[in-house]
């Protein structure tokens, strides 16, 4: 039997891959939009069949591999991902036979982490950026790495550096929107991650026609949304070409999750919160004028992101019997206020930047350095002249903090998820110069500063 696509029929669920033939479905937004003469469409890339826009890339990496004789029987896999990637290349890896092992932030939420694991792939998980950050010394990309070095079975495709990813929306999405428009796309919209697909797909669309604008969308620093990055973060990707880009902007938690809402509530489109931040996006950039016609990328659907509905929308959560909603899922004042004291920690007077720390480090008052990591992550590589108190062991060591509580103190963690609430601890001990590090040991290695232990000076 051959693909047919006109009858829906396949001989593998691998011929419900997207192309030109086979396109995901292009829909117009009618009540969220507020333009007068403007059209916004949405790609709805859940329609993949893997059920995210990532099922393009993972295939393509694949395909690619293959091509090049790298991949074939018995290899195995190895990605870092922020979900969505993985999940695709688990499911071709079935398909096809090849193993997945996916390191990968504990930030990623619990829906994803769990329909991994059922799809087999061999899931570790880590005290990661929601994004991984290549060249952080316990985050996600460094571990797939070191993995596929230590086995030659085990290949790195490495989304985050691969042009193979930017191709596969070159090969696919870019040819789907400008015959799924006539030709007359004028606006192309996506948020901004690995950026294989503004890069791949405008590059496309610029290609068949020099007046289309390719513009782009980030969420704001410490987001809560999988699979994009912020400005900051950007920097961290090969991928990320923003002169081929004509515009960007960013868009903040609150901004997408509402879009987000609403979209399901009001399109009944069942978008998931990178779709609602895209679209946000679009709504800043896209000018209302006769003849415009944008296309925006919503990635995934809603359904892996109870847990992300349950923290930005409480009253949502469900209730035991007997209880409301909202009296089991809202936190209470006291947790508020506490989650209100480790957000304001933030703040230029209670955090401290890599550069300044180093700064401060090499001056006459160096300040102490409190790596809070486990101690088998400090002994890998920690801050020169660091001293270790793991957070689960400090109530029990805080005696060996110095007895001045005026001493000028910088408590450090993987990304600096850790270290802010353990310089709210030290401050509700009485200690008045105790800052946290921004970005943890993951933001200090990343720019170069030096380092201390087993993987000191690795590259």
């Amino acid at each position: 039997m051959a693909n047919d696509h006109s009858k829906r029929k396949y001989d593998s669920i691998l011929g419900l891959l997207s192309s030109e033939e086979n396109p995901t479905p292009l829909v117009r937004l009618n009540r969220v939009v507020p333009f007068k003469h403007a059209q916004v469409y949405a790609k709805l890339e859940w329609y993949n069949p893997f059920g995210a826009v990532k099922d393009r890339v993972a295939a393509n990496l694949v395909r690619d591999a293959e091509a090049r004789g790298v991949l074939g029987p018995g290899k195995n896999l190895v990605e870092a991902t922020s979900g969505n990637t993985g999940l695709g290349l688990a499911m071709i890896g079935n398909a096809k036979g090849y193993a997945l092992q996916t390191p990968l932030s504990m930030a990623i939420p619990q829906e994803k982490r769990t329909v991994l694991r059922f799809f087999g792939a061999d899931v570790v998980e880590l005290d990661d950026s929601l994004c991984p950050a290549p060249g952080a010394p316990e985050g996600a990309i460094a571990r797939a790495h070191d993995t596929a070095k230590a086995n030659p079975n085990t290949i790195l495709l490495d989304q985050y550096a691969n042009e193979a990813n930017p191709d596969s929306h070159f090969r696919t999405t870019g040819p789907e929107i400008w015959k799924q428009t006539d030709g007359k796309v004028t606006h192309f919209i996506a948020g901004l991650g690995t950026c294989g697909t503004i890069t791949g797909t405008g590059r496309y669309l610029k290609q068949q026609g020099a007046g289309v604008k390719v513009l782009g969308v980030y969420p704001e620093d410490g987001h809560d949304i999988p699979g994009v990055r912020s400005k900051r973060q950007l920097n961290q990707t090969k991928l990320y070409r923003p002169k081929e880009y004509d515009g960007e902007v960013e868009v903040t938690d609150r901004e997408a999750f509402e879009l987000c809402h609403r979209l399901n509530r009001e399109e009944s489109i069942i978008a998931g919160p990178s779709s609602g931040m895209a679209l946000a996006g679009a709504l800043k950039l896209v000018p209302d004028e006769p003849g415009v016609i944008a296309v925006v990328i919503f990635p995934d659907n809603i359904f892996k992101y109870a847990s992300s509905i349950t923290r930005h929308f409480p009253d949502l959560a469900p209730a035991p019997v007997g209880g409301s909603p909202a009296a089991v899922a809202a936190p209470s004042k006291n947790e508020q206020l506490l989650e209100a004291m480790i957000e304001n920690l933030k703040n230029p007077y209670d955090s401290v930047a890599v550069t300044g720390l180093a700064e401060e480090l090499a001056g006459a008052a160096r300040p102490l350095v409190v790596d809070v990591r486990p101690l088998d992550q400090y002994t890998d590589l920690h801050i020169p002249r660091a001293i270790n108190l793991p957070q689960s062991d400090l109530a029990q060591r805080a005696g060996e903090l110095p007895p001045d509580r005026a001493t000028p103190i910088v408590m450090v963690c993987g990304i600096g998820k850790f270290s802010k609430p353990t310089t709210l601890y030290l401050k509700s001990m009485g200690y008045r110069n105790v800052r946290s590090l921004k970005g943890g040991i993951n933001e200090w290695v990343r720019k170069g500063q030096p380092t201390e232990g087993v993987s000191a000076g690795k590259g």
